[in-house]
């Protein structure tokens, strides 16, 4: 299995926004592609003290290969619709994808 993650930052006054178009453009996009072996994305939220707020995504995959079929042969291209990048401050160009080594008996992965 692989986890996925990427970060994006926004203003205090675009993180609503940004929010709603996430869950209900962004998330049905991805899910309308119908990759085998993608699961998620998920979408977390956090205010930052330099006055942004942080959005992480993550996502579950069960394998490269799905990993690739969603981003690309490198598998880390960030991939991300230009309506959403017009109201983030920033983001990572590239996403963090992370074999998974080690799950707890009580892990929801599991």
């Amino acid at each position: 299995m692989i986890v996925r993650t990427w970060h994006g930052w926004t203003t205090r006054e675009n993180a609503d926004a940004y929010q709603q178009l996430v869950t209900t453009e962004v998330m049905p996009a991805i899910a309308a592609r119908d990759i085998n072996g993608l699961r998620g994305p998920d979408l977390l939220r956090r205010d930052v003290d330099t006055g942004e707020v942080e959005f992480a995504t993550i996502m579950l995959f069960d394998d490269w290969g799905a990993v690739k079929a969603f981003a690309g042969p490198s598998g880390r291209t960030a991939v991300l619709p230009e309506s959403a990048r017009q109201l983030l401050q920033r983001y990572d160009n590239e996403a963090q994808n992370y074999d998974v080594a080690a799950l707890s008996t009580n892990s929801p992965l599991n």
